[in-house]
């Protein structure tokens, strides 16, 4: 994969970055093009090569930025509700149901992970599998560290983190995920918060330890 031009100036470099989210989410990686991206950002087509040396080098780009953005946000809602939990059933449905307000409300971020995930078979394999380290991995791996903790002040019984986190995203997200077409359909905030309680629920009846009651 070709390398990231250095040359031009940073605020041109956000400029095309912005517009590249927004090309990429709304037309996919397949049929966005170079020009369009550039009209959308009000510069040159040969500004953009300035910065990005190809489609490929862009679309990496912008797929690890927003990808770690989105991260970050979750790791952040991880740090406010489980790293200091006092009731542990409300402090897991409040991180389950900010989490999934998160993604449903990430406009431009969550437009491009749609892209990414509609056309998977397209994306380079390099691209792809950054963005899964950078996004998806990258808070699967929190969340089980935040699980193994947990566990070891004896409120959950985890012998797999790893596998705890797995069960608990399916349990409390991928119904809000799959309802709303990740993002691109309204869900109600009541729904949210229904799945999230619900699959809270179904994760203690799994995971509680005894001595937590």
């Amino acid at each position: 994969m070709a390398t990231t031009g250095g040359a031009g100036r940073p605020e041109k470099r956000k400029a095309i970055t912005r517009a590249a989210t927004a090309v990429f989410g709304r037309e996919g990686y397949v049929r966005a093009s170079m020009d369009a991206i550039a009209a959308e950002a009000g510069v040159s087509k040969r500004t953009v090569y300035n910065h990005f040396a190809d489609k490929e080098t862009l679309f990496l780009s912008v797929a690890l930025l927003n990808s770690a953005e989105l991260t970050e946000a979750i790791r952040e809602l991880m740090e406010k509700h489980l790293d200091r939990v006092v009731d542990l059933r409300q402090d897991l449905t409040d991180f389950a149901v900010e989490r999934a307000r998160a993604v449903l409300s990430a406009g431009d971020h969550g437009a491009l992970g749609r892209a990414i995930r509609a056309e998977v078979a397209n994306i380079p394999a390099d691209v792809l599998e950054a963005w899964l380290e950078a996004g998806p991995i990258a808070s699967h791996r929190d969340l089980a560290e935040h699980f193994e903790a947990i566990a070891g002040r004896g409120l959950l019984a985890v012998d797999d983190p790893a596998q705890a986190a797995e069960r608990f995203t399916l349990l409390t997200f991928h119904g809000v995920a799959e309802r709303s077409f990740w993002g691109a359909l309204p869900v109600t905030d009541e729904d949210v918060v229904r799945i999230a309680q619900e699959g809270v629920d179904a994760f203690l009846r799994i995971y509680r330890a005894p001595a937590a009651g």
